[in-house]
């Protein structure tokens, strides 16, 4: 005999909540195994592909490719062989009772045991509560006015017995007694059923109207980029400082990296991520975070650098882990393995979190410089504009020098500006004298 147990979409951690169904992995009909992938969805940070942790057969499927579904919700259904005599399963076989599955549902996520069913018990009966004083004056549903003494559960018809107070205060507001529903026990009608009846409806306020438009919906990666930069304006004092650099011997020290055949080509962003390791080395006050409750500012003791990287699904912001203890090949190694898997889809959520300070190269959009918003909850950003070539005085004369444009805006309540230009200083010397890197190695 066979059980059909339901697997719901699990929690992904993160505080996600949703989920978008990109791809099937199976279909109904087919035959699946425990922990085999079954979907592949996406969420606010990655793409990932969920196993299921029954084997038998699917019997349905729920949620078409593109649609969204909340955590929790039914995602597909599976037909679990049972024994007749309920003995020796196998991998893939459950039982109609405790049978919860492998429980390995997502990497790195685990599973949560399902709560525990409670019997509810009724509270026994009570008696209706006597009208508070005052209330009890009234007219019951069925045409038995109240003077305020108990009603009989049955009374004739001629029955007529009238509350002066609820009797004037009716008349003087034109009510009629019969079409009221009493709130009170058995059905009284209250004073404030009177009054409620007379009360000025409120008068319908028109819905604004929507603006003519092609209409984008705020969610997924979107709607988490839009939360954070939100976040970010609205609890970051923040301020920028910029200084345009002559980035000559950089590029020159680079081209010396990469000559010679066989060797790793080291990227212009992995030299300026070993320049931030090493300004942070020297301004660690910078490599922090605001504890707004309570009202303390956090130094960090490693550097997990974040970059900006544009894909198909949009900005993206990786994270080098312990970026401090890294040379600028591993950095080079590293920044392009994130790269890949973030234009890929294939980050996950570990990759996507706890940075403690982000580079951002706007250069590789053809723009000299840009304000960007802090990636909240770090404290600072490193912007570096387009290298381009420029007149520059160099050693008393005019030339045509390769310049960038260095930016960087911090959280001002972690530092002053005296702080913050002297990082932004030591970084564009570096830029401009790459053999200052020497010193921190």
């Amino acid at each position: 005999m066979a059980v059909v147990k339901e697997f719901a979409l699990p929690d992904l951690g993160e505080g996600l909540t949703e989920a978008q169904v990109v791809r099937w992995l199976v279909d109904v009909g087919d035959v699946v195994a425990v922990d085999q992938p079954v979907v592949e969805v996406e969420t606010a940070k990655a793409m990932v592909e969920v196993p299921c942790p029954y084997g038998g057969v699917v019997t349905a499927r729920f949620g078409e490719e593109g649609s969204e579904l909340p955590v929790g919700a039914a995602l597909l259904t599976v037909a679990v062989g049972e024994p007749a005599d309920g003995a020796g399963q196998g991998p893939g076989q459950g039982s109609q009772e405790g049978d919860e599955g492998s429980g390995n549902v997502l990497v790195g996520y685990g599973t949560q045991a399902p709560a525990a069913r409670r019997a509810r018990i009724r509270p026994p009966g009570r008696r209706a509560p006597e009208p508070a004083d005052g209330a009890r004056d009234g007219v019951r549903a069925d045409g038995v006015v109240l003077d305020g003494r108990a009603a009989p559960t049955e009374a004739p018809a001629t029955v007529a017995v009238i509350s002066p107070l609820v009797r004037r205060l009716a008349r003087e507001r034109g009510v009629d007694l019969a079409s009221l529903r009493g709130t009170g026990p058995e059905g009284l009608i209250l004073r404030a059923d009177v009054e409620r009846a007379t009360a000025p409806a409120p008068v319908p306020v028109p819905a604004p109207e929507r603006a003519a438009g092609e209409r984008v919906p705020l969610r997924g990666l979107r709607g988490t980029v839009a939360d954070k930069l939100s976040r970010s304006r609205r609890e970051i004092p923040d301020a920028t400082c910029w200084v345009d650099a002559d980035a000559t011997e950089l590029l020159a020290a680079r081209r010396a990296m990469n000559d010679g055949p066989g060797r790793t080509k080291i990227s212009l962003l992995a030299l300026l991520a070993r320049v931030c390791t090493a300004a942070l080395a020297e301004f660690p006050e910078l490599n922090a975070t605001v504890d707004t409750e309570a009202r303390e500012i956090v130094r960090l003791p490693a550097v997990h650098l974040g970059f900006a990287a544009q894909t198909e699904r949009g900005l993206v912001v990786p994270v080098v882990k312990d970026a401090h203890t890294r040379g600028t090949a591993s950095l080079h190694e590293e920044i392009t393995r994130l790269t890949e898997a973030a234009r890929e889809g294939r980050l996950s959520p570990a990759e996507l979190t706890g940075g403690t300070f982000t580079l951002n190269n706007y250069g590789v959009f053809g723009v000299d410089g840009s304000t960007p918003i802090i990636n909240h909850p770090e404290a600072a950003m490193l912007g570096v504009g387009r290298i381009v070539p420029k007149p520059w005085v160099h050693e008393g004369e005019l030339a045509v020098r390769h310049v960038v444009q260095l930016s960087f805006t911090f959280d001002h309540r972690v530092c002053d500006g005296g702080t913050a230009g002297g990082f932004l200083r030591y970084v564009a010397d570096c830029v401009e004298r790459p053999a200052l890197l020497l010193r921190s190695l």
